[in-house]
């Protein structure tokens, strides 16, 4: 089931076209990556999608209805521009907010004493966000994102500005969060966390939709059948149904990538390889959703 369909979306800003005829599924329960350069047109679709704008053409259904003004309040957002109000403490800031979306004082009160007691962030509540480091703020505007617990949150570059320890305690909660049951977009063009996050994945390039899918069938699809071999001995392969892509020796330590031919199997190989050398390691080279993403961009950029 789809929390969320993209059906055949465009938008053009003056002479710039942002979304040319964009369609797909976001799975209920899922993490979902939208995935682009910058420019892409990943901010344009979510601002219909969360109805700071709307689309040209196209429609997009939340929850198997056409979406309408009402369905904002089951979502969350966090934009890539952070805002924030500088001169007003974080727990007035987080209780004003969740007020917006509908929460009791005391029920906002108590998700805001759990939430600022999971991001280690409960000193700062009688704060003026101004006097707080851009993590410290994110992790703010974080918690304002989630409060209310929203069926669908949209993290647009999440972790941009946080260091490392930051970054795996919100990696951790949006996690978290998808076990309990949201449905989340990670809006990002960098790829350091899609494999490590998402679920499924769309990649939207120069305005329109290259790619799109679950993660695992998407890496599968781009298999190439090639296997990172090491070992000892002198490898010579002299097969047709392998070729060495690329080969080093050093002191009769071999690493060796060899690509299956005409329907040959892993078995095959491996036992090719067994009888004439030492097998320490036998992997399969997979391409990494970095590796797919550079290949799709470049591709339409041809």
């Amino acid at each position: 089931m789809s929390i969320l369909k993209i059906d055949s979306v465009s938008k053009r800003y003056a002479n710039h076209t942002a979304l040319s005829n964009v369609s797909f599924d976001i799975p209920q329960g899922c993490i979902f990556g939208l995935l682009g350069p910058n420019g892409a047109g990943k901010t344009s679709l979510i601002r219909i999608i969360t109805q700071i704008t709307g689309a040209d053409t196209g429609e997009i259904h939340f929850k198997g209805e056409r979406l309408k003004p009402n369905h904002i309040r089951e979502m969350g957002y966090l934009p890539e521009e952070r805002g924030l109000y500088k001169k007003m403490k974080v727990g007035e800031q987080l209780l004003y907010l969740a007020r917006l979306k509908g929460l009791s004082k005391e029920e906002a009160t108590a998700r805001i004493k759990a939430w600022v007691d999971r991001l280690e962030i409960r000193e700062w509540l009688g704060k003026n966000i101004e006097d707080l480091s851009k993590g410290m703020q994110q992790k703010v505007q974080f918690i304002a994102t989630v409060l209310h617990e929203p069926d669908l949150i949209i993290l647009d570059e999440p972790f941009s500005g946080f260091d490392p320890i930051n970054a795996n305690l919100i990696k951790d909660e949006i996690l978290r969060l998808r076990e309990k049951g949201a449905s989340i977009i990670f809006s990002t063009h960098r790829m350091e966390s899609v494999e490590e996050l998402c679920d499924n994945i769309a990649l939207i390039n120069r305005s329109r939709k290259v790619l799109d899918g679950p993660v695992k069938e998407i890496r599968n699809a781009y298999k190439t059948d090639t296997f990172q071999i090491i070992g000892n001995g002198q490898l010579l392969v002299l097969s047709p149904d392998f070729e060495v892509l690329e080969q080093h020796d050093n002191h009769g330590v071999f690493r060796a990538n060899i690509r299956l031919l005409n329907g040959a199997k892993p078995n095959d190989l491996l036992r090719y390889l067994l009888d004439r050398v030492e097998i320490h390691s036998f992997v399969e080279l997979v391409p990494s959703i970095n590796d797919i993403f550079i290949r799709k961009v470049k591709e339409t950029h041809e």
